[in-house]
C-alpha cells in the first residue's frame, strides 16, 4: 500500500535520519535529504561523530576498505578545537577522484542505514535534480542501504528512472550534464560505474526503489510518465506555498509589493488530468492539516507530503535555538515567510523565514565576504577554449563576471550552501573567527503553526502524525 503521509525531504540535514526513522516507524514514509551529505558526513566526523552513529553505520558498509579509508581521512577523535575551521572538500567536477565518489556513496548509505534501524518500514531519499554531479553516487549509496523510495524535484529528472534500473544491477549509469552553454559533445554526461568500487568483492543484491518525481504542472507529469527512461511510480504535486525552492511562475515575471513572484491560475495543477495518468500522487504545499489530508484524498490523491510541521520537531536537524526562535515568533504573531525570487543562485524562487540572527535580516548578508567553497549550486558552462568550467551567481562578483557571467545575475544572490549547513550546526568558521549564519526555509503554512502547537513549546514527529490523522 502506498503511504498516506510522506514527510518532506528538507535539506541540508533538516530531514535527517532521526526524523525519518521516527516517521517510518509509524508506518508512513520518512524521507532523508541527500543534499550535501558528503559535507555533512565530513564535518560530523571532524567533530568527533558525537554518539558514534555514523561510525556505526559505516561499520555496516558492505565494502569495509572504502569505509576505513574515509574514516582514516576525516575522523577526528575528540573533535575540532574551538574556533577551528572545518576541512574543505574539493568542489564537485564532472570527473572526480575515486575517494570523492566513495565519500558521497558512504554518506548517503549511512543516512539511510540509520533511518532504517530498528523497524521494517519504508524510507525514502530526496535529491535535487539541479545538484547534478553527486546524484548518481548518492542514489547508489542509498540503494546499498535499502532505500525504498526516491523523490526528486527542482528540475526534470527523466533520466533517473533508467539509472536506478541499471544501478540496481550494479551496471554503469549515465545522465546528461545540463549546461548553461554547450555544444552537445560527448563529455556533457555524468557516468557512475558501481563495479569500480567493488573490485574483487561480490556485490550484494539490490532492489530498485520506487521513483516519485516532484512536479508543479500537468504537462511535466505527463511528459515524465511518457518519456522517462524507466518506470515512474507516482508523483508529488507541489504547489508554490511549499518551502525550499519553488517552480517559477508560469505566467511571467510579475512581482508583488514585497518583491515576491506572483503565481496565478496557470500555476494551478489540474488534479483530474493528473489522475488520468493512472499513477498514485500526493499533494504538497499548504496541505499540512487534517483538512488538507481530507481534501487531497477527495481529489483522488493517495495522501500528502508535509514538510513545514516536521521541520521544527524535536527530531529534525535544525538547531534547537532556531526552532525555539521560530516557535516564539509564531506565538507572538510575528513570523513571516518571504518568497525570495533572487536569493537562490539557481534562479528558482526560494522561501526564507524572516528571523533574527539569520541572513534573511535586511543588511546582514551584505557584510559577508563572498566565497563559494561548497559549490553545490554551481552551474556548468563551456569556456571559449572548449573546456568545461563552473560558476555560481553567489560567488565573488569579479570571479563570476570573469567566467562570462552577467553581473546582473549576482544582485540579491545568497550563498545557500553555507547557510543551510549553518542551520544544522555545521556552519564554517572563517579566518576572522566569524561563523556562517543560517537561513531557514519553510512553507507558507508556518504562519498557522500556532493552531497546531496549542500550549506546547516543543513537539515531536509523533505529535505531527497524530494531528494529521486526527
Amino acid at each position: 500500500m502506498p503511504p498516506v503521509i510522506i514527510q518532506g525531504g528538507m535539506g541540508a540535514g533538516v530531514s535527517n535520519w532521526v526524523l525519518a526513522r521516527a516517521v517510518s516507524r509509524r508506518g508512513h514514509l520518512g524521507v532523508v535529504s541527500g543534499t550535501a551529505m558528503d559535507a555533512i558526513l565530513l564535518r560530523t566526523l571532524a567533530d568527533g561523530d558525537p554518539g558514534g552513529h555514523y561510525r556505526r553505520a559505516l561499520e555496516a558498509f558492505p565494502i569495509p576498505k572504502i569505509a576505513e579509508d574515509i574514516l582514516d581521512r576525516f575522523f577526528k577523535a575528540g573533535g575540532r578545537a574551538d574556533g577551528e575551521p572545518y576541512p574543505n572538500l574539493p568542489l564537485h567536477r564532472r570527473v572526480m577522484k575515486p575517494w570523492q565518489d566513495h565519500l558521497i556513496v558512504l554518506a548517503n548509505f549511512a543516512e539511510v542505514f540509520l533511518a532504517k534501524e530498528g523497524h521494517d518500514g519504508d524510507v525514502g531519499i530526496n535529491l535535487l535534480t539541479k545538484i547534478q554531479i553527486p546524484n548518481l553516487p548518492s542514489l547508489y549509496g542509498a540503494m546499498l542501504a535499502g532505500v525504498t523510495y526516491v523523490l526528486m524535484g527542482a528540475g526534470i529528472p527523466k533520466e533517473i528512472p533508467g539509472a536506478l534500473d541499471l544501478m540496481a544491477l550494479h551496471e554503469p549509469a549515465t545522465v546528461r550534464l545540463e549546461m548553461q552553454s554547450g555544444t552537445g559533445a560527448d563529455d556533457e554526461v555524468l557516468t557512475f560505474d558501481p563495479m569500480k568500487m567493488w573490485g574483487d568483492a561480490i556485490p550484494i543484491d539490490l532492489t530498485r526503489p520506487a521513483f516519485l518525481p516532484i512536479v508543479a504542472s500537468n504537462s511535466l507529469a505527463t511528459m515524465l510518465a511518457r518519456k522517462s527512461t524507466g518506470r515512474i511510480d507516482g508523483f508529488i504535486i507541489e504547489g508554490p506555498t511549499a518551502g525550499g525552492h519553488n517552480a517559477p511562475p508560469r505566467g511571467g515575471g510579475e512581482i508583488n509589493e514585497r518583491g515576491e513572484p506572483v503565481y496565478g491560475d496557470r500555476d494551478v495543477v489540474d488534479l483530474a488530468k493528473i489522475a488520468e495518468i493512472g499513477l498514485p500522487f500526493w499533494l504538497a504545499g499548504g496541505v499540512g492539516s487534517p483538512e488538507g489530508l481530507q481534501v487531497a484524498r477527495a481529489a483522488g490523491a493517495a495522501g500528502i507530503q508535509v514538510g513545514t510541521l516536521f521541520a521544527f520537531t524535536e527530531e529534525s536537524g535544525v538547531l534547537t535555538d532556531l526552532k525555539h526562535d521560530v516557535v516564539s515568533q509564531v506565538r507572538n504573531g510575528g513570523v513571516d515567510v518571504l518568497t525570495d525570487g533572487r536569493a537562490s543562485p539557481t534562479g528558482f524562487p526560494f522561501k526564507a523565514v524572516e528571523l533574527a540572527g539569520t541572513i534573511s535580516q535586511p543588511g546582514v548578508y551584505e557584510s559577508r565576504t563572498r566565497v563559494c567553497d561548497l559549490g553545490y549550486l554551481r552551474s556548468v558552462y563551456r569556456r571559449e577554449d572548449g573546456r568545461l568550467d563552473y560558476r555560481c551567481a553567489s560567488e565573488p562578483v569579479g570571479t563570476f563576471v570573469k567566467k562570462g557571467g552577467d553581473i546582473a545575475e549576482t544582485v540579491g544572490r545568497k550563498c545557500l550552501c553555507n547557510a543551510l549547513l549553518a542551520n544544522i550546526g555545521l556552519g564554517q568558521v572563517r579566518e576572522d573567527g566569524a561563523r556562517e549564519l543560517p537561513l531557514l526555509t519553510s512553507g507558507d503554512e508556518l504562519k498557522n503553526l500556532g493552531r497546531f502547537l496549542g500550549d506546547r513549546d516543543t513537539y515531536s514527529a509523533d505529535d505531527v502524525l497524530d494531528f494529521l490523522l486526527s
